[in-house]
């Protein structure tokens, strides 16, 4: 953080050094009073303005630095406002105390949100349908395009400013584990261990959920490019106890269908198509619910949100409109191959 901050006292050739190193990067500085308060920010555009309006290379960097700026509070981050100064294109945001100290910079071309959640990734499967290739290498750690698929969700969530990140695991734990204590470019990882198969959601009775909450519950073996930040909003506009990501499921009958009543047809319809939803191992679920989870014992996700609706909860959902791939198969697998294949093959032209 400190290389983005500069004195208003320093000098306009300071600033110029600063800003030389930052080359490559969001070349931004934030000036700050000696009491640490922020008064400006500064660009080689303003120094080039100041310059041309009279100042010099020994002028004092509050003589030419922006006086307007943006900046969010220190209480709970403003998504909407997040959103708001990111599609202005303002990369650099600093956070300020109720003092105007900069308590943090948020750069919103590594984190473009920050999402006030946990999330569990649930990578405990034997992933069977998958052998040979799971005999050796628990499903989560195979490789899509050169990388684990569980990284792919662990950076998806840092990315959305995730930081409580846990992953429940059995099958080949320690070999999870091992992965997790080697990566060393984002959050730190916990994995949690289940004794025995607790279904899809069960190991979340094993951890403890912040009151008043919500925490992301994902399978580690998906691909996807959903947006976390819109699902998540869209989850506190529903006010909804547990929002589902679910993917349109379309089944076409290859069949004229009769439509009948008391043994006569009243109806033909030619080779119908059918549009459901269906359930994309996604979701975002209140602390509430997943602390009423029974400790240890085994759970699908399902069964909570059948409880849930019985119960009279809210439970919305969230269409994916976007990629999502469920690694459940070689076929699966050989079709993630071939679309990172792919999207790499566009990247490159």
């Amino acid at each position: 953080m400190d290389r983005h901050i500069i004195n208003s006292s320093d000098t306009v050739l300071d600033a110029l050094g600063k800003l030389n190193c930052l080359s490559g990067q969001v070349m931004t500085l934030f000036v700050v009073e000696p009491d640490g308060r922020m008064s400006g920010t500064l660009t080689d555009g303003d120094i080039r303005r100041g310059l041309l309006a009279g100042a010099t290379p020994k002028s004092e960097v509050s003589t030419v630095m922006h006086r307007s700026f943006k900046s969010l509070g220190p209480e709970t981050i403003d998504l909407a406002l997040l959103r708001e100064f990111r599609e202005k294109g303002v990369r650099l945001i600093p956070r300020l105390d109720a003092d105007g100290r900069i308590i943090e910079i948020i750069d919103t071309t590594i984190t473009p949100t920050r999402l006030p959640i946990s999330a569990i990734l649930m990578a405990g499967g034997k992933g069977e349908r998958l052998r040979p290739l799971t005999l050796e290498t628990p499903k989560p750690l195979l490789k899509i395009g050169g990388k684990a698929i569980i990284d792919y969700n662990v950076d998806m969530m840092e990315r959305s400013g995730i930081r409580n990140i846990r992953v429940a695991v059995n099958y080949m734990a320690d070999k999870i584990e091992a992965h997790f204590s080697e990566r060393h470019n984002g959050s730190e990882i916990e994995c949690v261990h289940e004794d025995s198969p607790l279904g899809t959601i069960g190991a979340a009775s094993l951890m403890d959920h912040t009151p008043g909450g919500d925490t992301l519950v994902m399978n580690a073996d998906l691909l996807t490019s959903l947006s976390l930040e819109e699902m998540y909003l869209h989850h506190l506009d529903n006010k909804a106890d547990i929002t589902i990501a679910a993917i349109p499921y379309n089944v076409a009958v290859p069949y004229a269908i009769l439509s009948t009543e008391g043994g006569l047809v009243n109806a033909i319809e030619e080779k119908p198509s059918y549009s459901y939803y269906a359930n994309a191992g996604i979701y975002i679920i209140s602390n509430e619910l997943l602390n009423s989870l029974p400790k240890g014992k085994r759970t699908d996700a399902t069964d909570l949100i059948e409880q849930a609706i019985a119960a009279g909860r809210n439970v919305g959902y969230y269409p994916i409109s976007g990629i999502w791939i469920d690694i459940g198969s070689p076929t699966d697998f050989a079709h993630a191959q071939e679309l990172m294949r792919q999207h790499r093959l566009l990247a490159d032209t």
